[in-house]
């Protein structure tokens, strides 16, 4: 089938977005052009807003539309703690909880020698440079639970825990409401090694 030519330039834009094929595409192409010129048009400044107006936090590596994003700035937190998390969007998964009160460190990924990511691509020496400075007592590693996230947990666990700073990592294992027949292996390993007393 072919597409009007505009319609398949949205099209191919919004393919290279991750997890959206052709179908989706289409769909959300199809959608853009029965709105109202006007809703377009606002949705097209949000995303260059988007893109030009954040940044990030010079400090931590969060997304912020300031110099220093909203957490490094807050005088409350417990300046013990920082937590290191792949992504900004893990800072806003730990926050929703309410739970956390110290500070954060964004990666920006993860160790990957397949995908050719080293030390150096990654936010390591800033968060190295933050231990020095700070008084920080404890790092919780927060990576996802796969191949990549278990060797950038134990590559930062090595560097930190000679400046006599705990290391601690978050519990994995089976997920609240789940059934263990349907876990996979590395999960079950993971909850027998996390579990704790009642």
């Amino acid at each position: 089938m072919y597409y009007p030519e505009p319609l398949s330039k949205l099209m191919d834009s919004f393919m290279k977005l991750p997890g959206i094929g052709e179908k989706t595409a289409a769909r959300l192409a199809f959608y853009v052009v029965s709105m109202r010129e006007e809703d377009v048009t606002h949705f097209a400044r949000h995303l260059i807003s988007a893109k030009r107006d954040l940044n990030y936090c010079k400090i931590c590596g969060n997304l912020t539309a300031q110099e220093i994003c909203s957490v490094c700035s807050d005088t409350s937190r417990d300046r013990s703690l920082i937590l290191v998390v792949e992504h900004p969007k893990d800072v806003i998964a730990m926050e929703k909880i309410q739970e956390y009160h110290g500070f954060y460190h964004v990666l920006g990924g993860v160790l990957s020698p397949v995908e050719g990511t080293g030390p150096e691509d990654i936010n390591v020496p800033s968060l190295l440079k933050r231990l020095q400075n700070e008084e920080v007592t404890e790092v919780i590693l927060a990576m996802n639970a796969n191949v990549e996230g278990e060797a950038t947990a134990t590559y930062l666990s090595r560097l930190i825990k000679p400046a006599g700073i705990k290391v601690t990592r978050l519990a994995h294992g089976l997920s609240v409401g789940s059934d263990i027949e349907y876990a996979n292996e590395v999960t079950l390993m993971k909850a027998i090694e996390g579990r704790t007393e009642i």
